[in-house]
């Protein structure tokens, strides 16, 4: 048998030529159409004249171009009612109201004597009636309420015992706050995202603690102010004709802006009355519910008897007991800023 293939060689090698030749044709002919075909439907990259006007409209409009800030109205709104505060205590109900469009969930603890008491909450379960327990605060608790750090912004213990108190549902998120007063934590505030997933304005809550603290001072300062004495009359006509048995005597006054001048030095009696209004201050911001009952019932002794007593050996401590039963500055400040200047409010104080 003979063999082919030599004589198939020749042949094969021009077919493969050709076929190769006839393959670059069509190719270029294909790039041609599609390089024709890409060219012509490029006009249609021309923007139309109502696209124009469009895009002028928007380069226009301030609104397309700023970035709108959905948060600086919240914000302005909650500064301007915490800032309309005549008090501690009615600053921290304006918090806590200030706080109802920014968070799910917002708990304020009062700390005293070591521990953290709840004083109001927003969201939880209850509404209009918290429980009485206080909290220990746990490690990672107490470096906040030492300055250690500025906040708390994951669960753990810190979380988890403040919240036992007042709810048994843990949020997904959470932050806690630290509120200062004269360099020292006075009170610390929860924040959580309650049935939300997320906390939405961690910042502006930080923003709103930052703003209530510096108001707490602002309003200490303010009720610190020494009052200006009442000014002794002059060598003029009116005083000479002034009958003589109407001149100041030693008369025990209802009220501390009433009282006139006496034996008692004036730097004295300033720090006397500035050492007064902190003490009473502190009942006040401390056990709200009871000075209201108190407000409205009378019998404000029967209520705060332990706190009252504690107040006053503080100012009997620093003063001593003379100038306190002669001048009455504790007892007129309580009278004052606690039963609204009706001492039938106070009740039965033995030293009333």
């Amino acid at each position: 048998m003979s063999d082919s293939r030599p004589v198939d060689l020749p042949m094969n090698a021009a077919l493969r030529t050709r076929l190769e030749a006839w393959l670059n044709q069509q190719n270029q002919t294909l790039l041609e159409e599609v390089m024709a075909t890409w060219q012509h439907a490029l006009v249609r990259f021309q923007p139309d004249e109502a696209l124009v006007a469009e895009l002028h409209a928007a380069a226009a409009d301030p609104a397309a171009t700023q970035p709108s800030d959905d948060s600086e109205a919240p914000l302005g709104a909650a500064l301007d009612l915490i800032e309309g505060a005549t008090s501690q205590s009615d600053l921290l109900r304006r918090l806590m109201d200030a706080l109802a469009p920014l968070v799910e969930r917002s708990a304020l603890f009062i700390l005293k004597q070591g521990l953290a008491s709840v004083y109001n909450h927003r969201g939880f379960e209850v509404e209009t009636s918290h429980r009485t327990n206080a909290v220990v605060p746990p490690p990672e608790l107490e470096a906040l309420i030492q300055g250690l750090t500025r906040s708390i912004r994951h669960k753990g213990p810190a979380y988890s015992a403040l919240i036992a108190p007042i709810s048994a549902f843990e949020a997904a998120e959470v932050a806690i706050f630290a509120l200062h007063h004269k360099r020292k934590t006075v009170a610390l505030l929860l924040v959580d995202s309650g049935l939300r997933s997320r906390l939405d304005h961690p910042q502006l809550v930080r923003s709103l603690v930052l703003g209530t603290s510096a108001l707490l001072a602002a309003l200490a300062a303010a009720q610190e102010q020494p009052q200006a004495p009442a000014p002794a009359p002059g060598p003029g006509p009116a005083a000479t004709a002034e009958p003589a048995h109407q001149a100041p005597t030693q008369v025990i006054p209802e009220t501390i802006e009433t009282f006139h001048p006496t034996d008692l030095d004036p730097r004295t009696r300033a720090a006397a009355e500035r050492l007064a209004r902190v003490l009473v201050g502190d009942v006040e911001l401390y056990f709200p519910e009871k000075v209201a009952k108190a407000q409205s019932q009378g019998n404000l002794y029967a209520l705060l008897r332990d706190e009252l007593e504690r107040s006053r050996a503080n100012f009997v401590e620093r003063f001593g007991e003379d100038v306190e039963i002669q001048h009455r500055i504790f007892t007129n400040t309580i009278i004052q800023l606690l039963c609204n200047g009706d001492k039938a409010k106070l009740g039965s104080a033995p030293w009333a």
